[in-house]
């Protein structure tokens, strides 16, 4: 196996996460970590956010890390050979008022990551442009549009019972496949 330093945002996130679940601690990976690996990079984030299941209590999952090398450091956790870093947002695994419908797997040469489908990422980072009005996170969410299968009528069915229909209908266009900033 590739050393720490060497591994992508994806690779790393599958390595602590199947370190995890041999751990008996279930997470899923969330937040623009997984814009990162469904744009393939072409936005990049640092910061892992796994929300935890079953098993996943702060004693237990400091104790796994340590083991990789992570210290803890403030609300993260860190590599000295790594410039990502990991944190535990508290659960449920939701976006905006729903429960996340969907989680995918993905393999790496590292081990299983489980993480957000695509139309999740995107109702997650749509969640905070409608609550935030935070463009950057509209514009990750077109990113994942673009390289991925996602559902846009589940998109819109999602975005009526956050109360965001009416932004959803103006921003579907950037939505479609090709339609970049």
């Amino acid at each position: 196996m590739k050393p720490v330093s060497e591994m992508s945002i994806g690779e790393l996130a599958a390595f602590v996460a199947s370190h995890l679940k041999a751990s008996g601690i279930d997470v899923v990976l969330t937040g623009g970590s997984c814009v990162t690996i469904y744009s393939s990079n072409r936005y990049m984030s640092f910061d892992l956010d796994f929300i935890g299941g079953r098993g996943a209590g702060g004693k237990q999952i400091k104790a796994a890390l340590l083991e990789l090398g992570f210290r803890e450091k403030n609300r993260y956790f860190v590599h000295a050979e790594s410039k990502y870093y990991i944190e535990f947002p508290p659960g449920p695994l939701a976006v905006g008022d729903e429960p996340v419908r969907e989680v995918v797997e993905l393999e790496f040469a590292t081990g299983l990551l489980r993480i957000l489908s695509p139309t999740d990422c995107v109702k997650d980072r749509l969640a905070g442009y409608y609550h935030w009005k935070d463009l950057q996170c509209l514009e990750q969410a077109c990113l994942v549009v673009a390289d991925n299968d996602v559902d846009l009528v589940e998109i819109e069915r999602w975005s009526k019972h956050e109360g965001m229909l009416d932004e959803f209908t103006s921003i579907k266009s950037k939505l479609t496949k090709g339609k970049m900033f």
